[in-house]
């Protein structure tokens, strides 16, 4: 079993909402920083958003206001809540983890468990 498992992707119009269920396995998640990262065909990816050991929160400007991340440690899962989805939301969105504080976690090799990624689709 993967350590992180991501899933809630899927087709959705411009406009819209989607959430993602970010599950964890196998380590102490609580412990951890939860990054958000996306990559779209052809592009690097990209970091976006974090959610720390105790709760603190980021985003990029490019979702700050329209994305929302929160975890919950008994059920050792990160959501990601995504409202008024853009065109260029378009990518695959995975949910690595780091022991390092989000405001330190900008690479992705910095972090020490990935999973396999959801595919998000804007669309009309």
């Amino acid at each position: 079993q993967l350590p992180l498992v991501e899933s809630g992707g899927g087709l959705v119009q411009p406009g819209g909402s989607l959430t993602l269920s970010c599950g964890a396995s196998g380590f102490a998640v609580r412990f951890y920083s939860i990054a958000w990262f996306r990559q779209a065909p052809g592009k690097e990816r990209e970091r976006f958003s974090c959610i720390s050991m105790i709760n603190n929160t980021d985003y990029d400007e490019s979702v700050k206001g329209r994305f929302t991340i929160s975890r919950d440690n008994a059920k050792k899962t990160v959501y990601l809540h995504m409202n008024d989805l853009k065109l260029g939301d378009t990518a695959v969105y995975s949910c690595p983890a780091s022991r390092l504080p989000c405001w330190g976690l900008v690479e992705a090799y910095e972090c020490d468990y990935w999973g396999q990624g959801t595919q998000v689709t804007v669309s009309s």
